[in-house]
């Protein structure tokens, strides 16, 4: 099982990918479309065609360059490995192509799962939070339960009613770690928010303890903006400019959403993430 370690804040990285002990299910269980993001399109259930015999990539290194950006804003929050090591006991699909539909069919609903302990533990890691931390262990001690389950179990699961639970939780969170922040001067934000936020332009400002959940931020203009405490829990961040930004201490921001926006080197970010390579160059 997961290490729960509600007081180390490092602990995240525990739920991030392996590549190396996963029978590289990304590659294979999910479709994608040719699009700005991928260079062509793939079937689910099908290995990508760059996929190499000993499960690596062929074009790894030149993913964004070759035309598919799409796969390095993925993340499986660790749930690759789990069900290539354990669900299916290091067994891979193609070494028993009897199973693979049901390995392909798990390892989605393996990843939601995961992703909700992803958050569940940022939560669990912040000390404003501390009054809902009983109920954030009880829940993340039950998700990491379902996601040993069997594989039968695991297709059997409400996902989606297990994610409400989840998601109204982390609200909480966010309710509460947001009014902490005072002086919030996001009125210009306010007058927008009811509209479209796709390539909207907040340059520079104040937006600091905001909610983002769920907003569609792509190739909005955030450059310098105090985006300090703010909630992007789902936030669509594709292409977003947070060049010279403050994301100090937002919550629920992934790697993935990092990976999939524009920045440079004034960017700050929570010490959990890192900038990517395509904002050092």
């Amino acid at each position: 099982m997961t290490e729960i370690l509600a007081n180390n804040g490092n602990n995240l990285h525990q739920l991030k990918a392996d590549c190396e002990n996963c029978f590289a299910l990304c590659c294979v269980a999910l479709p994608y479309a040719q699009s700005a993001d991928f260079a062509k399109s793939k079937d689910g259930g099908i290995p990508c065609f760059h996929l190499q015999s000993d499960y690596s990539c062929k074009i790894h290194q030149n993913l964004r360059t070759s035309g598919f950006k799409g796969c390095t804003v993925y993340e499986c929050y660790g749930a690759g490995q789990k069900v290539s090591q354990q669900t299916f006991h290091g067994v891979s699909w193609r070494n028993s192509p009897d199973m693979a539909e049901e390995v392909f069919r798990v390892f989605p609903i393996m990843q939601q799962l995961h992703e909700m302990l992803y958050y569940l533990q940022e939560a669990l890691n912040l000390q404003e939070a501390s009054p809902l931390h009983g109920k954030l262990q009880r829940i993340y001690n039950k998700t990491e339960m379902l996601t040993d389950g069997s594989p039968a179990s695991l297709l059997e699961l409400d996902v989606p009613t297990h994610r409400i639970i989840v998601g109204n939780l982390l609200s909480e969170v966010s309710k509460i770690v947001r009014s902490k922040v005072k002086d919030r001067k996001n009125k210009k934000f306010k007058a927008m928010a009811a509209n479209d936020l796709i390539g909207a332009n907040l340059k520079g400002a104040n937006l600091k303890g905001v909610s983002f959940k769920g907003a569609y931020l792509i190739a909005a203009n955030l450059r310098d903006a105090d985006l300090r405490v703010c909630d992007f829990l789902g936030a669509d961040l594709r292409d977003t400019d947070l060049s010279g930004a403050d994301l100090t201490g937002s919550l629920f921001l992934t790697q993935a959403q990092v990976n999939a926006a524009r920045g440079d080197q004034l960017t700050k970010l929570p010490k959990s993430l890192s900038p990517p390579q395509h904002w050092l160059v």
